[in-house]
């Protein structure tokens, strides 16, 4: 926010003129904040792991200021479903489903064919395992963005928690047409495995997951969990 310099107004003084320099530092610091959360809401979020890949460590008070941020915004232009979804997201970030479920599901509404709500949504339910409703939302999402990986990665998920692992292994070989090398995609295919107890499988997957990301904790926790079958 820049100063407005009043009619007649003294020129300011050197100490003033830093003064201002700060807050207008503060103030494009924040400005970039809320569009980084924008750009997550619409964008990142959809990333399937993304508790573990996108999420950053932040206060109470932070996400508070989003929230409170994002709610004029919407107050603004309620009918404009991008900014239901990033209300959406920031109250996932504060870990209310249920506010969030309601945000992501008004964005629909607003807009029958809005991919990024069709995607959230499948991740709230999956998080939430409502399994079937999570499933519904990313194959409505996968029509939608046909080549976007990570709707094909979700129905992917809530295939093998039904243990419906012919089709989970056919969303998976789409998602990886589209994204080859991803360790998400990856780490999915070899959760397949395991589950199926095929555990030699599975191992070789999560350490080729390691091979594209040697930090990738969940293929990390995968190995240490195979092992632990073995013994």
């Amino acid at each position: 926010m820049e100063a407005q310099i009043q009619p007649n107004a003294q020129e300011p003084t050197r100490s003033s003129q830093k003064e201002i320099k700060v807050k207008s530092d503060r103030f494009k610091w924040w400005q970039s904040l809320i569009l980084l959360v924008g750009t997550l809401a619409i964008c990142l979020s959809a990333g399937y792991y993304i508790s573990e890949k996108y999420l950053w460590n932040q206060k109470d008070d932070e996400i508070a200021k989003q929230l409170a941020y994002n709610k004029t915004l919407v107050e603004q232009k309620p009918n404009d479903p991008s900014l239901r979804v990033q209300l959406g997201y920031t109250y996932f970030l504060k870990g209310d489903n249920s506010n969030a479920i309601k945000e992501y599901q008004t964005a629909k509404n607003l807009d029958k064919n809005f991919y990024a709500a069709y995607l959230n949504l499948a991740i709230v339910y999956d998080q939430e395992n409502r399994t079937d409703d999570a499933l519904q939302m990313a194959t409505k999402a996968a029509k939608l963005a046909p080549q976007d990986y990570k709707s094909l990665l979700l129905k992917a998920r809530s295939y093998r928690k039904l243990k419906m692992y012919k089709e989970a292994t056919a969303a998976l070989e789409q998602a990886n047409r589209f994204k080859p090398g991803n360790t998400d995609v990856i780490y999915e295919t070899g959760l397949v495995a395991e589950d199926q107890g095929k555990l030699k499988e599975a191992e070789d997957i999560y350490k080729e997951s390691l091979s594209y990301d040697p930090t990738f904790k969940p293929a990390i926790k995968a190995l240490d969990r195979i092992k632990s079958k073995n013994k």
